[in-house]
Order: structure tokens, then C-alpha cells, then sequence
């Protein structure tokens, strides 16, 4: 088992684009950490965002910013 399913509360389940403004990590990083294992994804309440889609993943606040503390931007070259 998921050591963070032990302590996750509906409380702390927050969208994609919560936990960016919380954490500023961006949505694409997020997406990415949890394709590859690294935060698990809860299913959402797939209320209406605003922009013709649903909100269908919620993340573990704790557990991005826990990710968010050994985060480290990658630096694009000048073109």
C-alpha cells in the first residue's frame, strides 16, 4: 500500500490546478510525477471547469507539497 492512502482525507484532495497555485509546481510537472508513480491520483467530482471540460483527477496537497520541496525547474537554453 501507498504510504500516503494511509493519511489522505477528502480535506486534503484538491484539482490540478489548486495544488500548482498552492505549490507552484505547474499542472504538466504534476500530470508527469503521477504517470510515473510518484503522486497518486484520486478521481474527481467531474464538476464543469469553466472551459468546456471536466475536473476528472484531484491530487493529495500533502503529498505534492512534500514533492514540491526537492523541486527543481529545469532551465530552457536561449535560443
Amino acid at each position: 500500500m501507498h504510504p500516503a492512502l494511509k493519511t489522505v482525507t477528502p480535506d486534503e484532495l484538491v484539482y490540478p490546478h489548486e495544488a500548482a497555485a498552492a505549490t507552484g509546481i505547474p499542472e504538466q510537472v504534476l500530470r508527469q510525477w503521477a504517470s510515473r508513480g510518484r503522486l497518486l491520483r484520486f478521481p474527481g467530482d467531474g464538476r464543469p471547469s469553466g472551459d468546456g471540460h471536466l475536473y476528472r483527477t484531484m491530487y493529495s496537497l500533502p503529498e505534492v507539497q512534500e514533492r514540491a520541496k526537492s523541486y527543481r525547474p529545469r532551465l530552457r537554453a536561449a535560443a
